[in-house]
């Protein structure tokens, strides 16, 4: 079966084929997003295909019931608010997550039949800057460029954008096109993978990225290297930017010290852009989102109208979109600032979607934005919300409130595919949906190509589709003449009709997103569906937009948009002296309901850090591997310190990912300040004021079990769980008098099987095991004043069928005898490569990465670990050299 990749935006071919409830994954040759290539985590799928902690009946509260009872609920609660409070009492959050087909359907639902611009999407968090950045620039929210322009450019600058983790098989391409001479430059405060082995890497303080790209505009002017006759024909307000640009000093020198940037490093770059036509500028999380983001986006823009550098072959700005179907969301008006098909909520927009639609009260205005919506439910102003496959505890900034807002909405709905996230635990109704392998819809990649998602297996228990599920609630609500829909390609159909309803050819002001050629697909053709960009027409799909320099403004001009740079939404200060940025890491996808089911992908990050600059961490104590305290004026918590001159001084960087489930004491988003640009409504993930400190814990320990456990309530210790290829490893730390420790170690004791023990008091250590018949079941280690062992070994002892003899002694003991143990971080999650075997495949003599995997293995495989790889062998040969 050919299908899409659930988790990025580049919107990978996959060739599955399903064994039973199992599943082998390759990628798909023949999709012209990947040819073949997956990276880590689409390589990982079959590891998340299983049913482990799967919703699989609709529940309200901790009760099973049928769907009829279940919808009739949501239906009348929902009627019953919008009777008594109104339609815009009532709100959806969705999801880049969900396909198409399931997007159109709410969106079609809440602004057409409840009357509420209240939908808004999880892309909000990602891609809403850049959207209002396009729609500023080009009158719609249309990326222009193509995957083959990456290959095709001769410079490619990455801002804010560390492909090589969070687009790692685009970056693939890429590094091929180096070997052409393509360059590469980064803009970055973090020295990531992407910018490791770029020509040009520009660490920047945070959010200073409008002066840098203002002081480029500035720079092109003083050159000459402005495309006045492009400018002339095809753009207007560049005399408005020039105007702006001249209130600030714009020298090279003043913009390198405003953006902490060598003067050097600045004027090189100044110069490769000026002198390379063929020019892509990637943009994505790291100049979204910001309070700033639309301003950074409109500032890469007018870089590239100015320059005539867009619609051509290797030269355009180039948004690239963080979720599998943001650009599906975007297009059907999944976001609560348009309505769908890229229509805005004009007077004349509003009556052609409500005539499409037959809408009995089509929405009047834009809704609430995410960050405003859950601030609605909790003043009591959204009386119920339905979230559907998305994780907002997790994921919103200043989570912590975003979970007491969904404890005071009076009603509160949940699709998803797990039983238990973050945000089910506040559900009054949870919805099974069905889950990746189990859809059949479409989605839009970020070169505006749609693939199709395909059903591999049957749906499992009483699963439904989204799309499906909406529509059940919008008969249930008394709207079935407009949900009517009996499988996915009549969803898909009406939405293409909706593309090409009443839209004229572009010079005659019609919309770009038109599907017309697919308005009459039949099942057939739907599943058949080849992989295609918008606009679609007779001859095939459009790769790259605006190639005749025609732009969909009332006078056919792009607009250049004048931005003044500024500091960030909050100063740094003594009390909080640190930025914290946050962000993705390469083997997760955001809260971990997918990823953390496949072990291979936990072992490169396995639980969450804090990367700080030695200059910060000296002072304060902090050790690299140490737990530490990471606070803002939202909250606490508590990561394992990565002390490293990759990160900026100055700043500090966590990843997102991590739960309830996995590690709640090391949340990153509850620090996050919700501060949020004023148009876009994305929020400044980027920066938010903190200082750190040593956590200082007086005890350590671990615990394997083959099941997840959860330490007593109220326990007052910092603890996060690592799946295992056989069992679950549970890390442990707590400060105090032993009391937290005595209580974990009382629950975690079994009554009954045979039990190996050994304790030292004088070093508080610790060690238990129990064996079940011949199995391992749980192991117990800790320790106040000792070290603690290698967890490897004895994650595979829990694989083996039965103990020897020669196992039992090693669990007393603590060590398995007669081998070495190899530990270390892993660098390749694909073939579980760990970083001592890369260090001595290169001290045989391994001097290139294809050498280390040949002799390895690792990098082999997706390739996301090569720019790891290549740093290691960097660094070898500088041991060499000072030696």
């Amino acid at each position: 079966m050919r299908t899409a990749c659930p988790y990025c935006g580049v919107g990978c071919g996959v060739s599955a084929e399903p064994e039973g409830r199992k599943l082998v994954v390759e990628g798909d040759a023949q999709h012209p997003a990947n040819f073949g290539r997956l990276c880590s985590k689409g390589s990982a799928l079959g590891s998340t295909v299983g049913l482990e902690g799967r919703l699989l009946a609709p529940m309200i509260g901790d009760r099973r019931v049928t769907w009829p009872e279940a919808t009739n609920l949501v239906a009348r609660r929902f009627k019953d608010a919008i009777a008594r409070h109104g339609p815009d009492s009532v709100a959806f959050y969705v999801s880049g997550q969900l396909l198409t087909e399931d997007y159109y359907a709410a969106n079609k639902l809440m602004k057409g039949f409840i009357g509420s611009g209240n939908i808004d999407t999880n892309s909000r968090l990602c891609m809403a800057s850049a959207v209002v950045a396009h729609k500023l620039a080009f009158g719609a929210d249309l990326v222009p460029g193509c995957y083959q322009d990456l290959e095709l450019a001769d410079l490619v600058v990455f801002s804010g954008h560390n492909a090589a983790w969070t687009h790692p098989v685009l970056f693939r391409r890429m590094e091929a096109a180096r070997a052409r001479g393509q360059r590469h430059v980064v803009i970055d405060p973090r020295r990531t993978d992407t910018a490791d082995g770029c020509d040009l890497h520009l660490a920047i303080a945070p959010q200073t990225d409008v002066r840098l790209w203002n002081g480029l505009l500035a720079d092109l002017i003083r050159r000459g290297a402005v495309d006045r006759g492009y400018v002339a024909a095809h753009v207007a307000g560049a005399a408005e930017v020039e105007a702006e640009l001249a209130q600030a000093d714009q020298s090279p020198a003043a913009v390198a010290a405003d953006c902490g940037v060598p003067l050097a490093d600045l004027e090189r770059f100044f110069g490769m852009f000026a002198q390379t036509p063929r020019t892509v500028s990637l943009f994505s999380m790291g100049a979204n989102q910001s309070t700033q983001g639309v301003a950074k986006g409109s500032a890469i823009i007018n870089v590239h109208l100015a320059t005539g550098r867009i619609g051509k072959p290797g030269a355009c700005p180039f948004s690239i979109t963080g979720q599998p179907n943001a650009m599906g969301g975007r297009e059907t008006g999944g976001m609560a600032t348009t309505l769908a098909g890229h229509m805005d909520f004009d007077e004349p927009a509003r009556a052609r979607v409500a005539r499409f639609w037959g809408a009995p009260r089509i929405a009047q205005a834009p809704g609430l934005k995410a960050v405003d919506m859950f601030e609605a439910a909790l003043s009591g102003k959204i009386k119920a919300i339905w979230v559907m496959a998305t994780n907002p505890v997790v994921s919103l900034p200043n989570a912590s409130r975003i979970r007491d807002a969904l404890k005071a909405c009076p009603f509160v709905v949940v699709s998803d595919v797990m039983a238990e996230t973050d945000t089910s635990r506040y559900a009054h109704v949870r919805l099974p949906a069905l889950a990746w392998g189990e859809k059949d819809g479409t989605v839009t990649n970020s070169e505006r190509r749609i693939s199709r998602q395909r059903r591999l297996f049957a749906p499992p228990g009483e699963a439904r589709a989204d799309w499906r599920i909406v529509a059940d609630v919008a008969t249930a609500m008394g709207f079935a003449d407009g949900f009517g829909w009996r499988m996915p390609a009549q969803v898909f159909r009406e939405w293409a009709r909706l593309t090409a309803y009443e839209n004229a050819r572009l010079q005659e002001g019609g919309r770009l997103l038109n599907l017309g050629p697919l308005t009459g697909i039949t099942p057939e053709a739907y599943e058949d569906l080849q992989p295609v960009q918008w606009p679609v027409t007779a001859a095939g799909g459009t790769p790259r937009l605006f190639t005749d320099g025609r732009y969909p403004t009332p006078d056919g001009k792009a607009r250049m948009v004048p931005v003044a740079a500024r500091g960030p939404a909050e100063a740094v200060n003594g009390a909080f002296p640190l930025s914290l940025n946050t962000g993705r890491i390469r083997d997760h996808w955001h809260t971990m309901t997918r990823t953390g089911l496949a072990p291979e992908l936990c072992r490169h990050a396995p639980e969450p850090y804090v990367e700080i600059h030695p200059a910060d961490a000296e002072p304060l104590g902090i050790a690299e591997g140490a737990l530490t305290r990471v606070q803002t004026a939202q909250g606490e918590a508590v990561a394992i310190a990565k002390v490293s001159d990759r990160q900026r001084p100055g700043s500090v960087f966590m990843p997102m990912h991590w739960t309830e489930a996995f590690a709640p004491s090391g949340r990153s988003n509850p620090l996050v300040a919700a501060n949020v640009d004023s148009r876009s409504g994305q929020p400044e993930f980027k920066h938010t004021p903190a200082r750190v400190r040593a956590y200082r814990e007086t005890w350590r320990g671990f615990f394997l079990a083959r099941e997840g456990w959860t330490p007593p309530a109220g326990a007052d210790l910092v603890w996060r769980r690592m799946p295992q290829t056989a069992c679950q490893l549970h890390e442990f730390a707590g400060r105090g008098d032993g009391r937290e420790r005595a209580a974990v170690q009382k629950a975690l004791t079994r009554r009954s099987g045979d039990v190996l023990r050994f304790e030292d008091p004088a070093t508080g250590s610790l060690r238990e095991a129990w064996i079940d018949g011949d199995r391992l079941d749980r192991v117990i280690f800790f320790t106040t004043a000792g070290r603690l062992p290698p967890r490897d070994w004895l994650a595979e002892l829990f694989e083996a069928e039965a103990l020897t003899a020669a196992d039992r002694t090693a669990l007393l003991i603590g060590r398995p005898p007669g081998r070495a143990v190899e530990t270390g971080p892993t660098v390749c999650a694909c073939r579980n490569v760990r970083v001592p075997r890369v260090e001595a495949a290169i001290a045989r003599g391994c001097a290139t990465v294809d050498a280390v995997g040949e002799a390895t293995g690792a990098g082999t495989s997706c390739g996301s670990c090569r720019p790891e790889i290549a740093r290691l062998i960097a660094a070898a040969k500088e041991v060499r050299h000072a030696a």
